[in-house]
């Protein structure tokens, strides 16, 4: 239900704290590009019924800084000379993958550690079937039928480490009597440190010649 007006808190409310206060003023721009743009349904009266507004114009906002993000950090790596395939396993999925993150702490502080576990599952299950199948059905479409061209090799060994990381989570899930713990966390940091480390050492032709080369400018 909607909060009544003495509960509402306007989000120009102007913190206490100094951390808070710069990083209000930091993103003020910003919020205010959303003020305008999604309405706010926690707000009483006629607002409330916008919920429907606010959802759409809050994908149409997700879906447009995505756009802009995976431009930005594509426009790096060739500045760089980092392929995009690195790109992606460092950059955009630790930037796509915090609120899941965030999400799945939450939770996990809250007693429900089987909830984490299927959160993190879940949003890759997700990520791979949806946010790949749909993208490439519809370019595919628009192409009439033509094929999406994936240029690394490397991937498949990317995908054949992912099944890997898949069982080894439940395998030492199971070793760790299904707890989840400090040591249980670092063990699965340092799996994911040594993991992304090889999926960029394939990417980046080090074990053979997996990537072709960026087109010349």
């Amino acid at each position: 239900p909607p909060v009544t007006v003495s509960e509402f808190e306007s989000v120009w409310t102007f913190p206490d704290s100094t951390f808070q206060r710069v990083l209000y003023i930091l993103t003020s721009p910003i919020k205010a590009v959303f003020f305008v743009t999604i309405p706010d349904s926690r707000r009483p009266g006629i607002w409330a019924k916008l919920y429907l507004v606010s959802f759409v114009m809050s994908v149409a906002w997700i879906s447009g800084l995505t756009y802009i993000m995976v431009w930005m950090v594509t426009v790096a790596g060739d500045a760089l000379d980092i392929p995009d395939t690195v790109m992606g396993l460092t950059i955009l999925a630790a930037g796509t993958s915090v609120p899941d993150c965030l999400a799945s702490v939450f939770v996990a502080r809250d007693g429900y550690g089987d909830m984490a576990v299927s959160n993190s599952l879940g949003s890759n299950v997700f990520d791979i079937l949806l946010c790949l199948g749909v993208p490439w059905l519809i370019e595919s479409a628009i192409k009439h039928g033509e094929s999406v061209v994936i240029t690394s090799e490397g991937l498949t060994y990317s995908a054949l480490t992912l099944l890997g990381t898949v069982v080894f989570l439940f395998a030492s899930m199971a070793i760790n009597k299904w707890k989840l713990n400090k040591s249980y966390g670092l063990v699965c940091l340092v799996a994911y440190l040594l993991v992304i480390t090889i999926s960029c050492l394939y990417e980046l032709n080090v074990f053979g010649d997996f990537n072709p080369p960026s087109c010349p400018r």
